[in-house]
C-alpha cells in the first residue's frame, strides 16, 4: 500500500517514533475502578505527553487529578476538540509489549514469534506485537496520529488552523472515559474522537448501552448431605444462560443487529453472579433484550424453591446520533477531510461505544475518525503505518476545513 498523499508520507516517520514508544507503556485499565485513572501506568503516559506537548510549544498542556490531558493549539475560528483515550483493553494481557514493524509486507499472514499467532494483515508496513500481548493500537495509533498532526501545525504556522482543543482521555476501555471530562472548561464547539479502524472511517452512530448483573442467592449444602437441602445457584445461572436465544448472541449478529452477551460467570453452589452487556442501535430493541433477559432469569429462578433473584440494570451509554444530528457541520466537516486526503468515505455504524457517544449526550457533538489500527482487543491486534498517517493527515485537513468555515452556527 502506498501512502494517500505526500503530507501523510512526510508525516509517517515521526509518528511511527511515537506509536511504538507509546504502545511499550503498560496503560491497560481495570473494571474494578476506585480511582481515575484506573491503573498506575495510565498515568506514566500522560506525563510523557504533557511533556511533548510542552515540547512542540502547547504551554498550557497539562495533566489533571483523575488523569486527563488537555492542551491547546491558538488558531482562527471556532474551537474544535481532539480527542484520544491512552487506555488499553483489560481484555487480553498487555503488560511487555514488543511492538514488531513488518516493513513492505505484502498482504496476507504474518506469524508472530510467539504462541504460533497468525495476523492476517492488509499490504504495507505494519506494526504487530509479539504475540504474548496486544498492541494497544487501540487507542495509541490515535493518540500518536493526535500528536503527529498538532506538532506538524505547530511547526507550520502558516497552515491554517482554527484554536484546537486536545484531550487523551483515561479508561475509556471501561466506559468511564468521559465521566470526568469537564466539557465545559474544554470549550470546543465539536471535537472528534480518532478512535475508529479501517481507512475512510467516519462514524456517528454507536451502539446504546445496558450493563445487567443477575445475583442468584441458592442455599449451599455439604454434597454428601445436600438432598432435598441443596439449590445449587451455580446450575441455575447455567440454566438461564443456556436458554437466552442463541440468535442474540455477538457470534450470531452483525450489522445492525443488537446483542445479548454474556461475559462472565463468578460464584458458586451458594451464590453466583451473572454479568452481561446489552446493546442495540434502538433503545426500544435496547430495553426489550433486558427485558427478556430479566423475564429468563425470573422464570428459571422461580423453578428453584429457596432460590432468590436480584436484577440490576446500569445505563452505560447511548447511541450518539441523535446529538450529532443536531449539529450537522461536524459531521460535514469530516467527510470533506477525508475526502481531500484522497480517501473513499466508509460511513458505518460502531457496534460498540466511544468516549464520544457520552461526550455527545453530555452537549459536545464527537463523531468518530479511523486510525488504521485492526482486530482489536487481542494479541492478533495489528496497525498499518500507511493508514495512520493517513489518519494524521486528515487531522491536518480537517484543521485546514474548520479554519477557512469559520465558526457554525449556534446549536
Amino acid at each position: 500500500m502506498t501512502f494517500t498523499s505526500p503530507l501523510a508520507e512526510a508525516l509517517a516517520p515521526g509518528l511511527l517514533e511515537r506509536f511504538l514508544r507509546y504502545v511499550r507503556i503498560d496503560t491497560q485499565s481495570a473494571r474494578e475502578r476506585t480511582r481515575s485513572p484506573s491503573t498506575p501506568g495510565q498515568l506514566d503516559l500522560a506525563r510523557l505527553l504533557v511533556d511533548e506537548l510542552q515540547a512542540i510549544g502547547l504551554d498550557d498542556a497539562a495533566l489533571d487529578g483523575n488523569g486527563y490531558v488537555t492542551a491547546t493549539l491558538a488558531g482562527t475560528g471556532p474551537v474544535i476538540g481532539l480527542i484520544a483515550h491512552v487506555d488499553t483493553s483489560p481484555d487480553a494481557p498487555g503488560a511487555g509489549v514488543e511492538p514488531l514493524v513488518h516493513r513492505d509486507h505484502p498482504g496476507g499472514p504474518i506469524e508472530l514469534p510467539r504462541h504460533g499467532i497468525v495476523v492476517e494483515a492488509s499490504a504495507g508496513d505494519i506494526v504487530t506485537s509479539s504475540g504474548d500481548t496486544l498492541l494497544g493500537a487501540d487507542d495509541k495509533a490515535g493518540v500518536a496520529e493526535t500528536m503527529a498532526a498538532v506538532a506538524h501545525l505547530a511547526a507550520h504556522p502558516e497552515l491554517p488552523r482554527p484554536t484546537l482543543r486536545i484531550c487523551f482521555t483515561p479508561d475509556e476501555e471501561i466506559g468511564e472515559g468521559a465521566t470526568l471530562f469537564d466539557v465545559e472548561r474544554f470549550g470546543a464547539v465539536c471535537a472528534y474522537t480518532l478512535d475508529g479502524s479501517d481507512l475512510g472511517e467516519l462514524q456517528d452512530e454507536t451502539f446504546s448501552a445496558e450493563e445487567v448483573v443477575l445475583t442468584i442467592d441458592g442455599v449451599d449444602a455439604h454434597p454428601g448431605w445436600a438432598k432435598d437441602v441443596l439449590v445449587n445457584a451455580t446450575r441455575i445461572a447455567a440454566e438461564v444462560v443456556a436458554a437466552l436465544p442463541p440468535e442474540l448472541t455477538p457470534e450470531r449478529t452483525d450489522g445492525r443487529d443488537g446483542f445479548i452477551h454474556v461475559y462472565e460467570l463468578a460464584g458458586g453452589s451458594g451464590r453466583m453472579e451473572v454479568r452481561a452487556i446489552v446493546r442495540d442501535f434502538d433503545d426500544d430493541q435496547l430495553h426489550a433484550h433486558t427485558a427478556r433477559l430479566r423475564s429468563t432469569a425470573e422464570e428459571i429462578v422461580a423453578r428453584h424453591p429457596g432460590a432468590r433473584l436480584d436484577v440490576a440494570v446500569t445505563a452505560q451509554y447511548p447511541n450518539m446520533r441523535r446529538y450529532i444530528d443536531a449539529f450537522p457541520q461536524a459531521v460535514t466537516a469530516a467527510e470533506e477531510a477525508i475526502r481531500a486526503e484522497g480517501i473513499q468515505l466508509i460511513r458505518t455504524p460502531i457496534r460498540g461505544g466511544t468516549d464520544g457517544s457520552r461526550l455527545s449526550a453530555m452537549g459536545l457533538p464527537t463523531p468518530n475518525l479511523f486510525t488504521g489500527g485492526h482486530d482489536y482487543h487481542s494479541p492478533r491486534e495489528w496497525a498499518s503505518l500507511q493508514e495512520m498517517a493517513a489518519a494524521a493527515a486528515v487531522v491536518v485537513r480537517l484543521a485546514e476545513v474548520w479554519a477557512r468555515d469559520g465558526a457554525p452556527p449556534p446549536r
